[in-house]
């Protein structure tokens, strides 16, 4: 495997004419990110292409600071917690931080007794009966040492007559924080109560006025007063399609973040060439939009937590289990990054699994072997499911997943991401990060069929002793037809000068550091 990256030496490039411009810049001529927070300028672009088509690093381009709680997936209450080993798929795949208590379940959720409310507050799960919140934290959060975030209840209280009380959630602050000294930091109000899927019973059922009134009478103040030695962050919800929304809360309810959800497509109609470029791009132009929206606010700088991702809205489809879902999702993280996202959980861990017979897509012209899909990442055991003939053992990790290890080793945390530039090579993504006093680049090859070799070039380096790389590609993901689920590859890069080539495989990811 190590024959795959190869270090040949070259002429040392010119010195890349750096760019004051730390604008969005998707469209920009001769760039192939699809969301690139942090451009080269054209000057820089023609002198590399008279030279040679490649991938350019400019170490003087410093963008927004790494945040590794952006490799996060939230879990669900319905799902038992209390399964062996589930720490160990948040380990293995490189997690920092998840989510509880899951999507619009959270608006019928009491935690005090792990019920939903009865009526049309019960939904279509009830919450598993082992899946307390002591027992989320001691059977899957502290042993996979993930940093938490809760979404608190305002949509519903216990009877299922009313909004819930703001009491609810401030005593669940005082529980994780003061009663059992968890430290919980991050807290929601309410899961997308800008749209009418979601449930809500006060007198106003999703109207950003009265929940900006309830946000600044009750829930933020008693929230933070209910940890006093444990500062937190009261998060509201925001979204990438309702301005009307947003203009109403942000200029008029207390918080100290916002949380974004963002979901290309819906699982009904899917196509992978859509998810690999435009759905891509979707979530820096989403944030872009939301950020210019808290300025106008006058809450510019707000952190931003993407707290729900996944590549389309429910029913399950072919796409979620495939080598396509896992490039997205790799891209997406370098994404954020790029555009400075403090926090993001994918939706979700062990997650919901769907056959054909629920709607989803599953057509021939998606790529995939898999007679099933839904929201996991990792497996929840699909027999007991019903969802394949073939057992997947519980806990393994899912493409998406082995995605997310990959990524894993290209973000640290307080590390600053760096310009690049992709030049004549149309199906090349790249993303370049500071890392531990070298670089790291985190590659794509969006070509099914067609492996290539990347010559990179870090502007004013004219050597290096090379590192270690990660890659997951079409070729491991196509063991799982047979039902064999490989993890990423390995190797290491030689030393270097001048610059290095990198082949990628069709469909892969590759990370790579280097001194």
């Amino acid at each position: 495997m190590a024959g795959s990256l190869q270090a040949i030496a070259r002429s040392h490039y010119p010195r890349l004419i750096v760019s004051a411009a730390f604008a969005l810049c998707a469209a920009c001529s001769g760039s192939n990110q699809p969301g690139s927070a942090i451009p080269i300028s054209p000057a820089a672009r023609n002198i590399h292409r008279a030279s040679q088509a490649g991938v350019v690093v400019n170490p003087s381009q410093v963008g927004a600071q790494v945040s590794s709680a952006v490799l996060g997936a939230d879990m669900e209450d319905w799902f038992d917690i209390t399964q062996p080993n589930l720490a160990a798929s948040f380990i293995k795949a490189g997690m920092t931080v998840t989510r509880w208590p899951g999507g619009k379940g959270a608006d019928r959720y009491h935690w005090k007794t792990n019920q939903n409310g009865p009526g049309i507050c019960a939904g279509t799960e009830q919450p598993s009966p082992n899946s307390t919140f002591d027992h989320f934290m001691q059977d899957v959060a502290i042993p996979a040492h993930l940093d938490v975030s809760i979404t608190v209840n305002y949509g519903s209280n216990p009877k299922c007559t009313a909004g819930d009380k703001s009491d609810e959630a401030a005593d669940w602050v005082k529980y994780a924080n003061v009663t059992k000294g968890y430290n919980v930091t991050w807290w929601t109000v309410g899961n997308e109560q800008y749209v009418d899927g979601s449930l809500d019973l006060r007198s106003s059922p999703h109207d950003p006025t009265q929940y900006a009134q309830v946000m600044s009478q009750n829930y933020y103040k008693q929230m933070k007063a209910a940890s006093p030695l444990v500062p937190i962050n009261v998060c509201i919800d925001a979204s990438i399609r309702t301005a009307s929304w947003n203009s109403v809360v942000f200029s008029q309810a207390p918080f100290d973040c916002i949380e974004l959800h963002y979901y290309p497509q819906k699982g009904t109609s899917v196509n992978d060439t859509f998810l690999l470029t435009n759905g891509v791009a979707g979530i820096t132009s989403s944030i872009k939009t939301v950020e210019s929206e808290l300025v106008a606010a006058g809450r510019g700088g707000t952190p931003i937590f993407v707290g729900e991702i996944g590549s389309a809205l429910p029913p399950g489809d072919k796409q979620e289990m495939s080598i396509t879902q896992a490039l997205y999702a790799g891209q997406i993280i370098g994404e954020m990054l790029n555009d400075g996202v403090v926090r993001a959980t994918w939706h979700s861990g062990f997650g919901g699994c769907d056959t054909p017979a629920a709607g989803g897509d599953f057509s021939p012209s998606l790529y995939g072997w898999q007679d099933f899909g839904g929201t996991m990442i990792f497996s929840v055991g699909t027999v007991a499911h019903h969802c394949s003939t073939k057992n997947v053992p519980l806990g393994t990790l899912m493409p998406t997943a082995d995605a997310f290890e990959v990524a894993s080793h290209f973000v640290r945390n307080g590390e600053h991401m760096l310009g690049v530039s992709v030049v004549g090579m149309k199906n090349v993504r790249a993303y370049a990060t500071t890392y531990n006093g070298g670089y790291a680049l985190m590659l794509f090859n969006l070509s099914e069929k067609s492996s290539v070799n990347v010559p990179v070039t870090i502007d004013g380096k004219t050597s290096g002793t090379g590192g270690p790389f990660w890659k997951y590609d079409k070729k491991l993901y196509d063991a799982s037809k047979y039902n064999r689920w490989k993890g990423p590859g390995s190797g290491t890069l030689p030393s270097w000068q001048n610059s290095f080539t990198i082949k990628l495989r069709p469909w892969s990811m590759t990370v790579v550091q280097t001194q």
